[in-house]
């Protein structure tokens, strides 16, 4: 039951880890549920970086070269994605949004759509291309460039909650909510930037749980998984 003929994951960096750096079990799984995922509907992959580095905690360095420094951790990360995906099967493309000359292509939005009308799987790095911009507006903004119809976003919590989960424990979870409440009630599922993005293009994102075993193809498979913002 796949209602959306082309989707964008959004890997966290975390997902390719088991700590810090990249764990070779923790690539490897995800790229298999990728090339599951691949062979129901059209995939793009946007992928974090915080499994190398953090911008916001890079205390006194400034915002701009904190940002840089992680932009560059999402290729390193796009590139063992690309790398495990190919390894298990998976034709794909990996474009970077950073200029990384002899390393990968920079993205251009109709390479990237030529690939995916191909049948490839395309991996995208280097966030924005632009600092003072989360990756997940980077996943918004490549949603919307390529023509994503949802956008699935594997996340530490297994949900949209009205408050945090983690420190209280009646909080709530939402099965499905607007973006118009998740922004005007502040709930940080995403940034706002890319809430807003989605909210104006109607792109629907599913959040779940990055520990939710085949979360994305269950969901796909009419499951009722995390938390839908439309």
């Amino acid at each position: 039951m796949v209602k959306y003929d082309r989707i964008l994951i959004k890997v966290s960096g975390e997902a390719l880890s088991a700590g810090s750096g990249i764990d070779a079990n923790s690539l490897a799984r995800t790229a298999d549920t990728i090339k599951q995922v691949a062979e129901k509907t059209q995939v793009a992959v946007v992928v974090g970086g915080g499994n190398f580095w953090r911008g916001r905690t890079s205390e006194n360095m400034d915002r701009v070269t904190a940002d840089n420094i992680g932009m560059l951790a999402t290729v390193m990360n796009a590139l063992a994605l690309g790398s495990a995906l190919t390894a298990c099967g998976v034709k794909n493309k990996v474009f970077s949004a950073v200029t990384v000359n002899k390393v990968l292509p920079t993205y251009v939005c109709a390479d990237a759509n030529k690939a995916l009308d191909e049948g490839y799987v395309v991996v995208f790095g280097g966030g924005t291309g632009a600092p003072f911009f989360t990756t997940d507006t980077a996943a918004a903004l490549r949603a919307c460039e390529i023509g994503a119809k949802a956008i699935f976003c594997a996340k530490a919590v297994d949900g949209v909650y009205d408050s945090d989960p983690k420190t209280n424990p009646n909080a709530k979870k939402y099965d499905e909510i607007t973006f118009d409440k998740a922004i005007a009630d502040n709930l940080k599922a995403l940034d706002v930037t890319a809430m807003s993005m989605c909210r104006e293009y109607s792109i629907p994102v599913a959040v779940f749980s990055k520990d939710e075993p085949k979360g994305i193809l269950r969901i796909l498979d009419g499951e009722k998984l995390g938390t839908i913002i439309k």
